[in-house]
């Protein structure tokens, strides 16, 4: 008897007919003689719509109000997964994030997972119980509900799979695994068999949508045994592991991500200290800083830029501009309409030239390039955002990925 983890996005529980199915592939691996446990997302867009609903009421609400009102989301899916599994004849049982043992930091929208509790779940499974999980959620040591962030329910998946040693974790999406490249908008994007951590790790955080970046640095940790496949085809999908093939390939993906803002602070003194104060100061606020870029100084002064994500971007601005008299830059720039593309692949530690080809690539095709970042196995280029889709496919017809 093995125990399998499986995750089931909103797609793939969008409505009843999606429900039904979702309950077919749990149910399907329950009569194998295995335990399984099931992650669920909100369905659909009803997360935007709550945030929408919660708009109309307030626009600046409080982040711990905002928690309270966005797990309904998943509890409408594990409850009405339950009512359906149940009228199947199985035996089900649903637990909120906190009833499954999610104990969390008090980070509100974009907590991080302390420890899991796991003796609920546990004793669920026990039962041979069919167990039903509100992905992204979890409660702070001061019993209030907290939230993981967008695409948290992953990582909730992959969290239960680690802390029970579970055989397997599937993630469940409306594609049928990881490709080179979205295949929405590179038509000749390939489907992998399997990809490391590393590098799925390096597309999640790049813009990739498959998977949710801590779940994959979380399965990379504990050894999680991750696959990605469909929720609507009997297929097989892509399967994350440590190492794929001696001979790597040169690149395994190319990633966007346009949820992106630039920032740039004119006039910094050309000082000791003035980049550390920008940096700490972001870092209070919790906002992560992606490529960073500063200037050679000039006439005392030198300019520094970098990227955050585009939910933060007001944040930040707001919060420099309040400690203008103190970093004392003469101007702030902000700009929302860029976007990164990025190359990954392990291949690329041993194989000069990739570099030189992507921007052969982009040259091709008459793109600029705002800003550039790499490490061993990607490299990323902040560009302007009408050209991300155009850019994705001049750089995979170039590798021929």
């Amino acid at each position: 008897m093995a125990l399998i983890v499986q995750k089931f996005g909103g797609s793939s529980v969008r409505d009843a007919e999606r429900m039904q199915n979702v309950a077919r592939i749990v149910t399907a691996e329950h009569d194998k003689g295995n335990d399984v446990i099931v992650v669920v997302s909100a369905q659909g867009d009803t997360t935007d719509e709550l945030i929408e609903k919660a708009r109309e009421i307030n626009p600046d609400p409080s982040q711990r109000d905002m928690d309270f009102l966005l797990t309904t989301g998943e509890q409408i899916s594990a409850a009405l997964l339950t009512m359906l599994i149940k009228k199947m004849g199985y035996r089900v049982t649903p637990l909120t994030g906190w009833q499954a043992g999610f104990l969390t930091d008090s980070n509100h929208s974009r907590a991080r997972i302390r420890r899991i509790n796991t003796e609920r779940l546990e004793n669920e499974i026990s039962k041979q119980n069919i167990v039903v999980v509100t992905g992204f959620q979890g409660i702070n040591r001061y019993d209030d509900i907290t939230t993981l962030g967008r695409g948290g329910s992953d990582t909730s998946a992959v969290a239960i799979a680690a802390a029970l040693h579970a055989d397997k974790c599937q993630i469940f999406t409306d594609v049928d695994g990881v490709y080179t490249a979205d295949p929405r908008v590179v038509k000749t994007a390939k489907k992998l068999d399997a990809i490391t951590y590393d590098e799925m790790l390096e597309l999640a955080s790049l813009g990739a949508q498959v998977l949710h970046n801590r779940s994959v640095e979380m399965a990379k940790k504990y050894n999680v045994r991750l696959e990605v496949l469909s929720s609507l085809e009997n297929k097989p999908g892509t399967i994350v592991k440590e190492v794929v093939k001696v001979e790597k390939m040169l690149i395994k993906g190319v990633a966007r991500d346009d949820n992106i803002a630039r920032i740039s602070l004119v006039g910094v003194p050309d000082e000791p200290g003035f980049a550390f104060k920008v940096f700490s100061l972001l870092a209070s606020l919790k906002i992560n800083v992606d490529i960073i870029l500063q200037s050679i100084g000039r006439d005392g002064s030198k300019d520094i830029t970098f990227t955050v994500a585009q939910d933060d971007g007001k944040r930040a601005v707001d919060a420099l501009n309040e400690m203008q008299e103190s970093i004392k830059f003469t101007k702030i720039a902000w700009d929302e309409n860029v976007s990164k593309v990025s190359v990954v692949g392990a291949g690329m530690e041993s194989n000069p030239g990739v570099a030189a080809k992507m921007f052969e690539a982009l040259s091709e095709a008459n793109i600029n390039i705002h800003m550039i970042s790499t490490s061993e196995i990607k490299i990323s280029v902040l560009i302007d955002k009408e050209f991300s889709k155009s850019a994705m496919n001049a750089i995979h017809d170039a590798f021929d990925i």
